[in-house]
């Protein structure tokens, strides 16, 4: 399952499921069916009368009965009585059919929300709290056999509903256009045609990869997308940053052409941040604009490139010089992937992943402080949470006026270095450069956190990435590049400095503080 079913919400009494799930329903822009209200509906009566008439058995077949009804509306939101998958087949069938999370709570927290919702309870009647302890007892290994654990003690309502989304790897962006979703989830790829469907996205279909990427998987993509009734053109493009180009483009326009691709017909990227750019470009101009899917491969693409519909090509004089904002129809990423991915691209990756630790998830930085083993067996968990970042900072600000320029941290000066390396530095490498100066630069103004840059400097060493500009660069063709750099504003740069982890500003202009920098000792 590519992760896009149903969401079951479960847990104990007082836990928070109505309320968390129908939050968290309108953040994904799903349907939300509370159990117990349809249940009621169905009866025409409440469910202290039911209980009274016909005891607990007979609720839990009605029970049963209504969930299977729920599951068959498709994919929702679904806040479930805290007895409903005590029956082994409710409980088979939520598992087939989506994502059960378990919320919990200590008995303190559960007894005191209850108390404010006296009467709704029939296994709670009379004396709440003793009968509240005695039903967790009894129900506590139930509970913990669910493998999605979900503190809902603490925190708003939106707070715990976003969790949830972290916990699941599924978003919703909303703000560019019809909005779309983002799916996390290891073994997805080969469900990518069924959650294409899902989506009413239709055929023919052009699969978009580069020859690296398509060895590994363009067969097996393929396959997922002929079994769900897709006609699929494979296109092939050369790997690496050096074949970003308009030239690219046009060669993909073109094959979209012989393929007869039309408005209503869909483009799948799969591959790394390069492939996604060309294809969404390609797509945001053909016929003036055709429905895609990105599908990424490598780290760096999952956590960063895929998402947020930034498209376009390089210049000679620049990276992303020509572009549109284009968001896709779905993104989905399979984290399993990345097992194939060399180690230096993952490493590459890693810098991302820390910049987004440093913009917005302090959990996120000390995961990726951790030995090599320790990140690599997180991977799954650090995918999810290094996308969640860049999904919220998106959320906010889709089309860069303001708030998602944080997302640029250590992108100035990096896309400075890789036109100056004709892109032999990695964009990774890059940006990890670039993160450190920009933290020296925080640090030389008195803004940063004191050890910041030490720190920084400790994880992404930690990582195997590089901390200061190669000896041997033209410090003089480093500036020449900064000069044409798309975040200037009235010909001055604009950096995005960390103050501490998690905090960053953005924006900043220090035009002659650079300079000092990149060239110490000079006028």
């Amino acid at each position: 399952m590519s992760g896009d079913g149903l969401i079951f919400l479960y847990g104990p009494p007082g836990s928070g499921k109505s309320a968390v799930g129908a939050q968290l329903a309108r953040d994904l822009s799903l349907p939300f069916i509370d159990l117990d209200e349809m249940i009621v509906q169905a009866a025409g009566r409440p469910v202290a009368d039911i209980f009274a008439a016909e005891g607990e058995a007979g609720f839990r077949q009605r029970e049963r009965a209504v969930l299977d009804e729920a599951i068959a509306r498709g994919p929702a939101v679904i806040a479930l009585g805290g007895g409903a998958l005590l029956d082994a087949h409710s409980r088979q069938r939520a598992a087939a059919a989506g994502q059960v999370i378990c919320l919990n709570a200590p008995l303190d927290v559960l007894a005191a929300r209850l108390a404010t919702q006296a009467g709704l309870r029939p296994l709670l009647s009379g004396e709440a709290r003793p009968q509240l302890q005695a039903l967790l007892a009894r129900r506590a290994d139930h509970y913990a056999s669910f493998d999605r654990q979900l503190d809902a003690s603490a925190g708003s309502v939106e707070q715990i509903a976003w969790d949830a989304q972290v916990l699941l790897g599924r978003y919703h962006v909303s703000g560019m256009g019809a909005g779309y979703d983002v799916l996390i989830r290891s073994g997805s790829l080969d469900d990518l045609g069924q959650a294409m469907l899902r989506r009413g996205l239709l055929g023919p279909v052009a699969l978009v990869s580069d020859e690296n990427v398509a060895r590994l998987y363009a067969d097996r993509v393929s396959q997922g997308l002929r079994a769900a009734g897709y006609t699929v053109h494979l296109v092939l493009l050369p790997p690496g940053e050096q074949f970003k180009t308009l030239e690219s483009v046009s060669a993909l326009w073109q094959a979209f052409l012989a393929a007869g691709l039309e408005r209503s017909s869909t483009v799948v990227a799969l591959g790394g941040g390069v492939v996604g750019d060309l294809a969404g470009f390609a797509a945001a101009t053909y016929l003036r604009g055709v429905p895609w899917v990105t599908a990424p491969t490598s780290l760096l693409a999952m956590v960063d490139a895929s998402l947020g519909g930034k498209t376009g090509a390089d210049l000679p004089q620049g990276k992303n010089l020509v572009g549109v904002f284009y968001p896709p129809s779905l993104a989905l990423a399979d984290p399993a992937v990345l097992a194939t991915l060399p180690q230096a691209e993952l490493r590459s990756g890693l810098a991302e992943v820390v910049k987004h630790g440093v913009i917005g998830d302090p959990e996120l930085f000390e995961l990726c402080s951790q030995p090599w083993q320790a990140v690599l067996a997180n991977m799954d968990e650090i995918v999810r949470r290094a996308a969640a970042v860049k999904v919220r900072v998106i959320r906010i600000d889709p089309f860069e006026r303001g708030e998602r320029a944080a997302l640029n941290l250590g992108h100035t000066l990096g896309h400075a270095l890789e036109v100056t390396t004709n892109y032999q530095l990695r964009h990774g490498e890059a940006v990890s450069i670039g993160m450190v100066f920009a933290v020296r630069l925080a640090e030389k103004m008195g803004l940063a956190q004191a050890g910041l840059a030490g720190r920084l400097g400790q994880v992404l060493g930690g990582l195997g990435l590089p901390l200061e500009i190669p000896s041997d660069l033209d410090r003089k063709r480093i500036l020449a590049a900064l000069q044409l750099d798309k975040k200037r504003r009235a010909g001055k740069l604009r950096f995005v400095l960390p103050l501490r982890v998690g905090e960053v500003r953005w924006g900043v202009e220090i035009e002659n503080l650079v300079s000092t920098l990149l060239l110490p000792g000079q006028p």
